[in-house]
C-alpha cells in the first residue's frame, strides 16, 4: 500500500510530516510512502530521523514539488496557479494510480477545491464533507460532518451528509444501524433554520437508516448518537471547542495533582488512571479528518499536528484504503439512490432539491469553497 503525502503542509512544516510518516511506516510493514515538497528539505529531514526511525526512512520516496499552498491562499487561487504546489502533486499522484491515499495537512479550502479537481466526487454526491470520529462516554465514538468543507448548506446536501456518515459508522465500526441525528438549538420541531427543518423531514421519509431526530451541542458526546449531521462552520466550531475542553481539562488534572506534595503523592498512585484518562482525551488520537464523497481517499491532517498528531492521520488513511472507501460508498449511493426513487416515483417523498421544491435559485456552489 502506498500513501502519498502532501509534506508541505501544515503549522510545523515538514519534520512532523516526515516523523509522523516514518513512525507509521513502523507500525504498518507494508506500507510506503510518497513524500511531495521541496527536495532538500526533506531529504534533510530523513537524514536526522532518530535511529529507531531509520529503517521507515530508507524506504520513503521523495518527489520534489517546488510550489507551496499557503494557509492565506484562496481556493481559487490554488485551482489558478497551484499545479506546481506539493498538494497538487501530492493529488495528482493519487489520481493517476501511483497511491491508494493521500494525506495533508495544508489549507483545507485548497484541498477540497484540488481534490474535487483532481479525483471528483462518488456519483450521486454533490460535495464532498470533512469528517471524523470523536470520542464519546462508555468509550464509543460519534462521527461529526461536516467540519468545514460547506457552510451554507442546503436540505439535500445535509440528508447527503447523513448518508455518508450512517455509512462511515457501519463500515469503520461495525455498526448494524447507527444512530443518525441532526444538530440543531433544540428538539423540537419548530426550531432550526428551514435547511435543518427541511431535511429533518426528509430524513424522516428514509426508514432504511436509524433517524432520531434533532439532537444539541452535549448530545454529540453523550454516547447515544453514533452520526451527528450539521453544516461546516457549527461543525468545526463544535470540533475546536471540543478539543480545546479536551487540552484544558487533561492540563488542569495534571496542575492539581503537581500543586504540593500531598498531591504529589496521590498522583503517583493515581499515574495509570491519569494516563489512560489522557489517552482517551487527547485531540492527538483522534487526528485525521476524512473527506467523504471523493472519488479517492483523502485525509486531512491538522495544520497544528505533532508527528504524533501526524501519525494517526497516515494511519486513518491505511484504516479507508483497507476498506475500500470510495468503491463501496459509490455501490452504497447507487443502491439507494434507486430506493429513493422509486419512493419518489410512488409519490411519497419530494426527490426534489430544496432550491426547486421551494422555487429558489439553485446555490453557487463557488461561494461555498472556504480558506
Amino acid at each position: 500500500m502506498r500513501i502519498a503525502i502532501d509534506a508541505m503542509g501544515g503549522d510545523i512544516g515538514p519534520r512532523a510530516t516526515v516523523r509522523g510518516a516514518a513512525s507509521a511506516m513502523l507500525e504498518d510493514r507494508h506500507l510506503e510512502i510518497r513524500l511531495f515538497g521541496d527536495r532538500r528539505q526533506l531529504d534533510e529531514e530523513i537524514s536526522c530521523l532518530p535511529r529507531r526511525f531509520a529503517a521507515a526512512g530508507s524506504r520513503m520516496e521523495v518527489v520534489d514539488a517546488s510550489g507551496l499552498v499557503g494557509e492565506g491562499d484562496r481556493p481559487s487561487d490554488a485551482l489558478r496557479h497551484g499545479q506546481d504546489s506539493s498538494m497538487a502533486r501530492m493529488l495528482a499522484c493519487l489520481a493517476g494510480g501511483e497511491a491508494q491515499a493521500g494525506v495533508s495537512s495544508g489549507n483545507t479550502g485548497a484541498l477540497m477545491a484540488l481534490s474535487r479537481r483532481a479525483l471528483g466526487t462518488v456519483t450521486g454526491i454533490t460535495r464532498p464533507a470533512i469528517s471524523t470520529a470523536i470520542p464519546t462516554r462508555y468509550g464509543g465514538r460519534c462521527y461529526l460532518l461536516d467540519l468545514g468543507a460547506n457552510v451554507d448548506v442546503p436540505a439535500e446536501r445535509l440528508v447527503e451528509f447523513a448518508l455518508m456518515g450512517e455509512f462511515a459508522a457501519r463500515h469503520v465500526d461495525g455498526l448494524v444501524a447507527p444512530r443518525v441525528a441532526l444538530l440543531n438549538v433544540g428538539v423540537e420541531g419548530i426550531k432550526g433554520t428551514a435547511s435543518v427543518r427541511e431535511a429533518d423531514a426528509r430524513l424522516r421519509e428514509l426508514t432504511h437508516i436509524a433517524y432520531l431526530g434533532f439532537v444539541e451541542g452535549d448530545d454529540v458526546f453523550s454516547g447515544d448518537v453514533d452520526v451527528v449531521v450539521c453544516d461546516g462552520f457549527v461543525g468545526n466550531a463544535v470540533l475546536k471547542a471540543s478539543e480545546g475542553l479536551a487540552r484544558m481539562l487533561v492540563e488542569r488534572v495534571q496542575a492539581t495533582f503537581e500543586a504540593h506534595w500531598g498531591s504529589r503523592v496521590v498522583g503517583l498512585l493515581a499515574r495509570p488512571a491519569l494516563r489512560r484518562l489522557k489517552a482517551e482525551l487527547d485531540p492527538v488520537r483522534y487526528n485525521g479528518a476524512s473527506l467523504l464523497g471523493l472519488d479517492g481517499i483523502v485525509v486531512k491532517s491538522h495544520g497544528s499536528a505533532t508527528a504524533e498528531g501526524f501519525h494517526y492521520a497516515v494511519l486513518r488513511a491505511v484504516q479507508e484504503v483497507s476498506r475500500d472507501f470510495p468503491s463501496r460508498l459509490a455501490a452504497e449511493f447507487a443502491s439507494r439512490r434507486s430506493f429513493i426513487d422509486s419512493l419518489a416515483r410512488a409519490g411519497r417523498i419530494d426527490d426534489r432539491p430544496a432550491s426547486v421544491a421551494s422555487g429558489k435559485p439553485k446555490d453557487d456552489d463557488s461561494q461555498q469553497e472556504q480558506r
